[in-house]
Protein backbone atom coordinates (compact mmCIF):
# COMPACT_ATOMS: atom_id res chain seq x y z
CA UNK A 1 0.00 0.00 0.00
CA UNK A 2 1.07 3.44 -0.90
CA UNK A 3 2.58 5.47 0.57
CA UNK A 4 5.78 4.27 -1.93
CA UNK A 5 9.32 4.47 -0.68
CA UNK A 6 11.37 6.67 -2.99
CA UNK A 7 14.01 3.76 -2.32
CA UNK A 8 13.48 0.14 -2.32
CA UNK A 9 16.23 -2.12 -1.56
CA UNK A 10 15.37 -5.99 -1.94
CA UNK A 11 17.79 -9.08 -1.29
CA UNK A 12 16.63 -12.76 -2.06
CA UNK A 13 14.43 -13.95 -5.14
CA UNK A 14 10.89 -13.80 -3.47
CA UNK A 15 11.66 -10.09 -3.01
CA UNK A 16 11.35 -9.35 -6.68
CA UNK A 17 7.59 -9.78 -6.89
CA UNK A 18 7.23 -6.95 -4.64
CA UNK A 19 9.90 -4.98 -6.16
CA UNK A 20 8.14 -5.11 -9.66
CA UNK A 21 4.91 -4.10 -7.67
CA UNK A 22 6.29 -0.82 -5.68
CA UNK A 23 7.72 -0.02 -8.73
CA UNK A 24 5.20 -0.18 -11.56
CA UNK A 25 2.50 0.92 -8.46
CA UNK A 26 4.84 4.33 -8.14
CA UNK A 27 5.37 4.98 -12.01
CA UNK A 28 8.77 3.91 -12.15
CA UNK A 29 10.15 7.12 -9.35
CA UNK A 30 11.08 4.23 -6.85
CA UNK A 31 14.81 3.31 -6.87
CA UNK A 32 15.44 -0.09 -6.48
CA UNK A 33 18.66 -1.79 -5.54
CA UNK A 34 19.28 -5.30 -5.31
CA UNK A 35 22.08 -7.12 -3.06
CA UNK A 36 23.34 -10.38 -4.24
CA UNK A 37 22.50 -12.29 -7.89
CA UNK A 38 19.11 -11.91 -8.41
CA UNK A 39 18.99 -14.60 -11.20
CA UNK A 40 17.46 -12.36 -13.49
CA UNK A 41 18.32 -9.33 -15.69
CA UNK A 42 19.76 -6.32 -13.57
CA UNK A 43 18.10 -4.01 -16.07
CA UNK A 44 15.05 -4.81 -13.91
CA UNK A 45 16.38 -2.18 -11.13
CA UNK A 46 18.12 0.48 -10.94
CA UNK A 47 21.60 -1.04 -9.33
CA UNK A 48 22.28 -4.72 -8.79
CA UNK A 49 25.69 -4.98 -5.93
CA UNK A 50 26.93 -8.85 -6.10
CA UNK A 51 30.19 -9.99 -4.85
CA UNK A 52 32.92 -10.27 -7.08
CA UNK A 53 32.76 -14.25 -7.20
CA UNK A 54 29.41 -13.97 -8.84
CA UNK A 55 29.57 -13.99 -12.76
CA UNK A 56 26.76 -11.30 -13.34
CA UNK A 57 27.61 -7.76 -14.54
CA UNK A 58 26.45 -4.42 -16.36
CA UNK A 59 26.40 -0.99 -16.37
CA UNK A 60 24.34 -0.83 -13.44
CA UNK A 61 25.92 -3.65 -11.88
CA UNK A 62 28.76 -3.33 -8.91
CA UNK A 63 30.49 -6.22 -7.37
CA UNK A 64 31.93 -6.08 -4.11
CA UNK A 65 34.69 -8.30 -2.42
CA UNK A 66 32.45 -9.73 0.40
CA UNK A 67 29.19 -9.27 1.70
CA UNK A 68 27.71 -6.00 3.21
CA UNK A 69 26.99 -6.35 6.87
CA UNK A 70 26.28 -3.86 9.64
CA UNK A 71 29.63 -3.61 11.38
CA UNK A 72 30.85 -0.38 11.97
CA UNK A 73 33.28 1.76 14.94
CA UNK A 74 30.59 2.61 17.04
CA UNK A 75 28.86 -1.50 16.61
CA UNK A 76 32.10 -2.61 17.92
CA UNK A 77 32.66 -0.27 20.64
CA UNK A 78 28.75 -0.56 21.51
CA UNK A 79 29.57 -4.37 21.90
CA UNK A 80 32.50 -4.30 23.66
CA UNK A 81 30.51 -2.55 26.52
CA UNK A 82 28.39 -5.07 26.26
CA UNK A 83 30.63 -7.83 27.08
CA UNK A 84 33.41 -6.12 29.56
CA UNK A 85 34.28 -9.59 30.56
CA UNK A 86 36.19 -10.35 27.59
CA UNK A 87 39.04 -7.89 28.32
CA UNK A 88 40.00 -10.71 30.77
CA UNK A 89 40.45 -13.93 29.23
CA UNK A 90 44.09 -13.32 27.79
CA UNK A 91 45.84 -12.10 25.70
CA UNK A 92 46.25 -12.25 22.46
CA UNK A 93 42.52 -13.00 22.46
CA UNK A 94 41.32 -15.01 19.34
CA UNK A 95 37.70 -15.33 18.20
CA UNK A 96 36.74 -19.00 16.65
CA UNK A 97 33.93 -18.44 14.51
CA UNK A 98 33.22 -22.48 13.78
CA UNK A 99 30.12 -23.47 10.89
CA UNK A 100 30.09 -26.91 9.99
CA UNK A 101 27.92 -28.73 7.34
CA UNK A 102 26.54 -27.23 4.46
CA UNK A 103 25.95 -27.99 0.58
CA UNK A 104 29.36 -27.20 -0.43
CA UNK A 105 31.58 -27.94 2.92
CA UNK A 106 31.55 -30.33 5.43
CA UNK A 107 33.36 -30.72 9.35
CA UNK A 108 34.35 -34.14 10.00
CA UNK A 109 34.86 -35.60 13.28
CA UNK A 110 38.63 -35.46 12.71
CA UNK A 111 38.68 -32.19 11.55
CA UNK A 112 36.92 -30.58 14.42
CA UNK A 113 39.21 -32.89 16.88
CA UNK A 114 42.55 -30.98 14.88
CA UNK A 115 41.21 -27.61 15.55
CA UNK A 116 41.01 -28.54 19.27
CA UNK A 117 44.47 -29.58 19.21
CA UNK A 118 45.41 -26.36 17.21
CA UNK A 119 43.81 -24.03 19.11
CA UNK A 120 44.62 -25.50 22.54
CA UNK A 121 48.36 -24.97 21.99
CA UNK A 122 48.43 -21.20 21.21
CA UNK A 123 48.75 -19.60 23.75
CA UNK A 124 45.94 -17.10 24.34
CA UNK A 125 42.37 -16.24 24.85
CA UNK A 126 40.16 -18.07 23.28
CA UNK A 127 35.94 -16.80 22.47
CA UNK A 128 34.54 -19.51 20.60
CA UNK A 129 30.86 -19.85 18.87
CA UNK A 130 29.22 -22.70 16.71
CA UNK A 131 26.37 -22.78 14.78
CA UNK A 132 23.59 -25.16 13.86
CA UNK A 133 25.80 -26.15 11.57
CA UNK A 134 28.50 -27.30 13.47
CA UNK A 135 26.26 -30.45 14.66
CA UNK A 136 25.72 -32.12 18.05
CA UNK A 137 28.95 -34.24 17.57
CA UNK A 138 31.37 -31.65 16.98
CA UNK A 139 29.88 -29.75 19.46
CA UNK A 140 30.25 -32.33 21.84
CA UNK A 141 34.13 -32.41 21.13
CA UNK A 142 34.35 -28.98 21.42
CA UNK A 143 33.42 -28.77 24.84
CA UNK A 144 35.28 -31.79 26.37
CA UNK A 145 38.26 -30.79 24.62
CA UNK A 146 38.03 -27.21 26.89
CA UNK A 147 36.40 -28.97 29.66
CA UNK A 148 38.15 -27.38 32.77
CA UNK A 149 39.83 -24.25 30.73
CA UNK A 150 39.21 -20.79 30.58
CA UNK A 151 37.61 -21.00 27.13
CA UNK A 152 34.77 -19.24 26.44
CA UNK A 153 32.24 -20.99 24.75
CA UNK A 154 28.99 -19.69 24.00
CA UNK A 155 26.28 -22.45 24.73
CA UNK A 156 23.68 -20.27 22.54
CA UNK A 157 21.91 -18.90 25.63
CA UNK A 158 21.39 -14.93 26.69
CA UNK A 159 22.67 -12.43 24.61
CA UNK A 160 24.70 -13.75 21.68
CA UNK A 161 28.34 -12.20 22.36
CA UNK A 162 29.05 -12.11 18.23
CA UNK A 163 29.66 -8.92 17.74
CA UNK A 164 31.76 -8.35 21.02
CA UNK A 165 34.19 -11.49 19.96
CA UNK A 166 34.25 -9.66 16.99
CA UNK A 167 34.94 -6.25 19.29
CA UNK A 168 37.76 -7.61 21.30
CA UNK A 169 39.77 -10.18 19.38
CA UNK A 170 43.43 -9.54 18.22
CA UNK A 171 42.82 -12.34 15.84
CA UNK A 172 40.07 -13.93 14.40
CA UNK A 173 39.43 -17.72 12.89
CA UNK A 174 36.72 -18.59 10.72
CA UNK A 175 35.53 -21.60 9.00
CA UNK A 176 35.68 -21.63 5.25
CA UNK A 177 32.26 -22.48 4.93
CA UNK A 178 30.87 -18.66 5.03
CA UNK A 179 31.41 -16.22 3.39
CA UNK A 180 29.03 -13.97 5.92
CA UNK A 181 31.61 -14.65 8.74
CA UNK A 182 34.77 -14.11 6.50
CA UNK A 183 33.48 -10.96 5.21
CA UNK A 184 32.23 -9.55 8.95
CA UNK A 185 35.78 -10.87 9.90
CA UNK A 186 37.48 -8.80 6.95
CA UNK A 187 35.20 -5.35 8.25
CA UNK A 188 37.11 -5.18 11.56
CA UNK A 189 40.88 -4.98 9.99
CA UNK A 190 42.12 -7.74 12.26
CA UNK A 191 44.30 -10.99 11.05
CA UNK A 192 41.78 -13.32 9.37
CA UNK A 193 42.79 -16.90 9.55
CA UNK A 194 40.22 -19.02 7.38
CA UNK A 195 39.90 -22.36 8.99
CA UNK A 196 40.26 -25.68 6.12
CA UNK A 197 37.18 -28.08 5.84
CA UNK A 198 36.34 -30.79 3.48
CA UNK A 199 34.37 -30.16 0.25
CA UNK A 200 34.30 -27.13 -2.20
CA UNK A 201 32.72 -24.87 -4.31
CA UNK A 202 34.11 -22.46 -7.58
CA UNK A 203 32.51 -19.64 -5.45
CA UNK A 204 33.70 -20.16 -2.37
CA UNK A 205 37.36 -21.20 -3.61
CA UNK A 206 37.24 -17.77 -5.92
CA UNK A 207 36.28 -15.71 -3.24
CA UNK A 208 38.69 -17.23 -0.53
CA UNK A 209 41.43 -16.63 -2.74
CA UNK A 210 40.44 -12.96 -3.33
CA UNK A 211 41.09 -12.30 0.21
CA UNK A 212 44.23 -14.09 0.39
CA UNK A 213 45.19 -12.24 -3.01
CA UNK A 214 44.38 -9.02 -1.17
CA UNK A 215 46.25 -9.60 1.77
CA UNK A 216 42.87 -10.26 4.35
CA UNK A 217 43.28 -13.83 5.40
CA UNK A 218 45.74 -16.77 5.74
CA UNK A 219 44.95 -19.93 6.08
CA UNK A 220 44.86 -21.02 9.83
CA UNK A 221 47.83 -24.10 10.23
CA UNK A 222 48.15 -23.43 14.03
CA UNK A 223 50.32 -20.36 14.49
CA UNK A 224 49.40 -16.81 15.10
CA UNK A 225 51.19 -13.54 12.96
CA UNK A 226 50.34 -10.24 12.55
CA UNK A 227 49.55 -8.23 9.60
CA UNK A 228 47.36 -5.12 8.25
CA UNK A 229 45.33 -4.34 5.37
CA UNK A 230 42.31 -2.17 4.37
CA UNK A 231 39.12 -3.52 6.07
CA UNK A 232 36.50 -4.56 4.09
CA UNK A 233 33.92 -1.18 4.06
CA UNK A 234 31.14 -3.05 1.43
CA UNK A 235 27.98 -1.85 2.71
CA UNK A 236 29.68 1.92 3.06
CA UNK A 237 30.00 1.27 -0.94
CA UNK A 238 26.92 -0.21 -2.02
CA UNK A 239 25.61 3.09 0.20
CA UNK A 240 27.63 5.46 -1.89
CA UNK A 241 27.03 3.77 -4.96
CA UNK A 242 22.93 4.34 -4.18
CA UNK A 243 23.12 8.00 -3.21
CA UNK A 244 25.31 9.18 -6.25
CA UNK A 245 23.23 7.42 -8.66
CA UNK A 246 19.66 8.26 -7.12
CA UNK A 247 21.47 12.18 -7.12
CA UNK A 248 22.09 11.63 -11.05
Amino acid sequence: ESPWPDLLITSGRKSIAAERYIKKARGGKTFTAHIQDPRVSPAQFDLVAVPEHDRMRGDNVITTLGAPNRITEDKLDDAREAFPQFENIGKPRVAVLIGGNSKTHSMSADTMNALCEHLKALDAGLMVTASRRTGEENQTLLYEAFKGTDTYIWDGHGENPYFAMLAWADYILVTEDSVSMASDAATTGKPVYVIPLEGSSRKFDAFHKRLRDAGITQNFTGALETWTYEPLRDAEKIAKAIKSRMQD
